[in-house]
């Protein structure tokens, strides 16, 4: 008897117990709930397998990996060598076009070499005697001067740089028209001497080579004053330049043949 009524206990739980749901909490039926409570367990189960899957294709996973960097690798120094080629490109570029505003015979030379304990006294050219280079020829760039042929081989030849303490030039205040000499120092900045002590001279004045230099045409940017010191041994004023040039970053220089 007892089995009997268990039983219609249950078949009426089956019907109430939804109708129940429906009544008092109809959002407990909605598509979504249904859908969620279906998804779960498959997720719970699919889990583990995807784990699975994981370690056995973990070496094609590798491989394809290890494929792909070598691919990205390659791709990055592609990239390097393009953004050298534009930059190198550009500098081309303005130099043409200096040399085709100058009025002088010149030659452009690539820097192939320096001095590690002496980066900015010289460097090396891939020109040399065989293309006509000489020494003392003036060397400059599309920015100012660079420096002058020191000495020469057949293909190469050694460039004195202007912060070198060897290497002077005729020199003019573009403002005020004073002259002097331009000479190197190693110190980052040339000297601008022999001006008297009433020469009119300022910092932020442009220096450029003099029509007296022997060896550089008249008008060649050198650099900009950047301090004024009266001497104390004698009435003159001598005058700190900063180089118009980065020296240290010369990639191609302009060799000045007249």
């Amino acid at each position: 008897m007892l089995r009997k009524y268990l039983k219609k206990a249950i078949y009426v739980s089956i019907l109430v117990v939804p109708l129940l749901m429906i009544l008092f909490h109809p959002q407990s039926l909605r598509p979504t709930f249904l859908l969620d409570a279906t998804v779960r367990p498959v997720q719970w189960f699919e889990a583990p397998l995807f784990e699975l899957k994981k370690l056995f294709y973990f070496r094609e996973t590798y491989d394809e990996y290890l494929r792909l960097k070598k691919q990205v690798e390659a791709l990055k120094a592609r990239l390097v060598y393009l953004q050298e080629a534009v930059e190198e490109n550009k500098r081309y570029a303005t130099i043409t076009e200096f040399r085709r505003t100058q009025n002088y015979t010149s030659m452009v030379a690539k820097v192939i070499g320096r001095d590690p304990s002496n980066w900015n006294a010289s460097l090396i050219i891939d020109h040399g005697q065989k293309d006509g280079l000489k020494v003392g020829m003036p060397v400059v760039s599309p920015l100012g001067v660079v420096g002058r042929i020191f000495e020469t081989g057949n293909h190469t030849a050694k460039v004195i740089l202007l912060l070198d303490p060897n290497f002077s030039v005729a020199a003019l205040v573009g403002r005020s028209r004073e002259s002097g000499l331009v000479t190197g120092s190693l110190q980052g900045l040339c000297r601008l001497e022999y001006l008297t002590d009433k020469a009119d001279v300022k910092v932020g004045d442009r220096v450029i080579t003099s029509s007296l230099s022997s060896v550089f045409p008249e008008g060649i940017l050198i650099g900009e004053v950047t301090d004024v010191q009266a001497s104390i041994n004698s009435r003159t004023v001598e005058c700190l330049v900063e180089p118009a040039v980065d020296l240290s970053q010369v990639e191609e220089v302009i060799v000045i043949k007249k």
